[in-house]
């Protein structure tokens, strides 16, 4: 018989023609797939994949708020074990509590209230006497003043003007209305001053006055104007004695001299006022 010649290992593993894929297949078996066992054992050991890491956060999460129920739940019942009549008296007093708690609130309420009424009450008041303050400290002549109002000029080149025709004219203003006089820029005019006839001439408040007379006058503009011009009037007076007055209507008259806080001789302020 002919001799065979060997085969080459390229040869051997050439596939021949019309074999089928099956045919043609490696001829080492395949590895058997593992078994249960293997597969339990390798997901308890292996790494675990992001599936299981998600559900054992939320298994961590659900037991979490399942203990924490049950502390609340535990709390809670603290009145569990309590009879009817007990909890009958635990429901009384929390009732009283309750009403006792009401009745505070509504007293505090109350004198909220009051002490708000007080308060506004005190701060009209004081408002009030801030204002009156004021009034009286332009009246008394101890603070200076502002407003409308108008000049009057009494001109009296032959000296024949007295005291009595500037009294007059001083009485004439207040009752028109005048709040505050000053009579040449440093003479302020009150209740209290007095005015005469001296030899050297018309003092006002020991002051001697000097013509021309100005006197500023805080007002009513248009009433001040004609205070002085009447029949048998100061207006009149003064020019029959041969001098001349004159009115000028002001929007500001500034009226700047102040007279000394008098004290009183007798009375006292209250030591609780």
């Amino acid at each position: 018989m002919p001799e065979k010649s060997p085969q080459t290992p390229d040869e051997e593993q050439t596939p021949h023609e019309g074999q089928t894929p099956e045919e043609q297949a490696p001829a080492e078996e395949q590895a058997p797939a593992p078994s249960g066992r293997e597969r339990i054992k390798a997901s308890f050991w292996g790494r675990p994949s992001r599936a299981q890491v998600v559900v054992a956060v939320l298994l961590a999460a659900v037991g979490f708020a399942a203990m924490t129920q049950v502390q609340n739940n535990e709390r809670d019942d603290d009145y569990t074990g309590l009879r009817q009549s007990d909890l009958i008296r635990v429901f009384d007093g929390l009732s009283a509590s309750s009403q006792r708690a009401e009745n505070e609130i509504d007293r505090l309420t109350e004198l909220r209230n009051d002490l708000r009424d007080e308060s506004s009450k005190r701060e009209a008041a004081l408002e009030q006497a801030r204002e009156d303050t004021d009034v009286y400290a332009i009246l008394a002549g101890t603070v200076p003043a502002t407003g409308p109002g108008v000049r009057i000029t009494i001109t009296d080149d032959q000296g024949r003007v007295d005291a009595d025709t500037l009294l007059d004219a001083i009485q004439e203003l207040r009752a028109a209305g005048a709040e505050v006089m000053e009579f040449n820029d440093r003479v302020r005019v009150i209740a209290q001053s007095a005015i005469e006839q001296t030899s050297l001439g018309i003092k006002l408040d020991d002051q001697l006055l000097e013509a021309p007379f100005v006197i500023d006058v805080i007002g009513e503009p248009n009433t001040l104007a004609g205070a002085l011009d009447f029949p048998d009037g100061p207006k009149e007076v003064v020019e029959e004695e041969g001098g001349t007055v004159t009115v000028e209507e002001l929007d500001e008259v500034e009226v700047a001299s102040v007279v000394k806080d008098a004290e009183g001789d007798f009375a006292d302020p209250r030591d609780d006022q």
